[in-house]
């Protein structure tokens, strides 16, 4: 059953694009085009998450190309055995793909052939089988607060055009100072500003967070706007590239990687790092665990503890420097 066209985003392909990348036959083809459609549309997943699990998928049909010997359609499909979900993994780790990417990747075939089964396309229960490799058990890594504070000032002072340094300094004021992930910020839009003392956003899942706003995030954003050389309204976005268009994640990381550069910051100092500084300083400042949950949209209040053992892990190397020191 054919399903309504989504709304493209900037960085992602169309669902008819993504459909078109896909080397299958025409009835496969059409419900990756329709997965990729649930995804972006009824989903609304990130752009960055849509990329990732249309190259996933992509992967895999150009992997069912050589083991199949030729395109496979939906009863190749329905045919697939548990070895060869399993070959398919093992080739793309001889490949040198890491656990992380490999978990991700078993993720996205995953969501495929839940869809299809959801769908009433096609059942395969060997896809369940697939088991995700276990992943290291990672602490945030957030920058401190003179850091969080020099890459903000630093972005304002980079050279170019000045509304450019604006508006990185305001997206990455929006990220530390209310803890908004970078796709949040650039999804907004130009009627959301002047910004007012609270935010209410959509996050993952479609789940909506009122944040608050701290002055110096609004002080930022009236700053970039007055510089900005377009006539933004509306529904027009808020962030924009030179030519006018919805600002890009590649766009905000490409920043950071300059600042990095100019701070001699590490590589973890990421535009995620910052929404980890947020959490990390109000924790750090005797913030409440429940309430930081909430600010940051976690839909379980295991994921928000993990800013406990970041914390904890502070004070271990302030005690062992301390210890070193005697």
């Amino acid at each position: 059953m054919a399903r309504p066209a989504a709304r493209a985003l900037s960085g992602a392909p169309t669902p008819d694009e993504a459909a078109r990348a896909i080397p299958a036959a025409d009835n496969a083809r059409n419900e990756v085009r329709n997965w990729y459609a649930h995804l972006m549309g009824e989903r609304r997943m990130s752009e960055a998450t849509l990329v990732n699990y249309h190259r996933d998928v992509t992967r895999f049909f150009e992997f069912l190309v050589d083991h199949l010997g030729g395109p496979a359609d939906l009863d190749a499909l329905a045919a697939l055995q548990t070895r060869d979900f399993r070959a398919f993994v093992s080739q793309r780790r001889n490949e040198g793909l890491q656990s992380r990417s490999i978990a991700r990747m078993i993720s996205s075939v995953r969501s495929f052939f839940r869809f299809l089964d959801r769908s009433n396309i096609l059942s395969n229960a060997s896809a369940t089988t697939l088991r995700s490799p276990k992943l290291p058990h990672a602490i945030p890594k957030p920058l401190s607060v003179s850091g969080a504070d020099a890459m903000i000032g630093e972005a304002e002072a980079l050279p170019g055009e000045a509304w450019k340094g604006l508006r990185d300094a305001a997206v990455l004021t929006l990220l530390y100072g209310c803890g908004l992930r970078v796709s949040e910020a650039l999804a907004l839009n130009r009627n959301t500003a002047p910004l007012k003392d609270t935010l209410r956003i959509t996050g993952k899942g479609n789940k909506e967070r009122i944040v608050p706003v701290l002055p110096a995030a609004r002080e930022a954003v009236e700053r970039y706007l007055a510089l900005c050389p377009f006539g933004l309204t509306g529904e027009d976005p808020l962030f924009v590239s030179a030519r006018g268009k919805r600002l890009g994640q590649r766009q905000v990381r490409e920043a950071m990687q300059t600042l990095r550069l100019r701070l001699g910051l590490p590589d973890t100092a990421t535009p995620h790092a910052l929404r980890h500084s947020f959490a990390t300083h109000l924790l750090a400042g005797g913030g409440d665990l429940r309430a930081i949950q909430e600010l940051l949209g976690h839909s379980s209040l295991s994921t928000t503890q993990m800013y406990t053992e970041v914390d904890s892990a502070r004070l271990l190397d302030i005690y062992d420097k301390a210890q070193r020191r005697r």
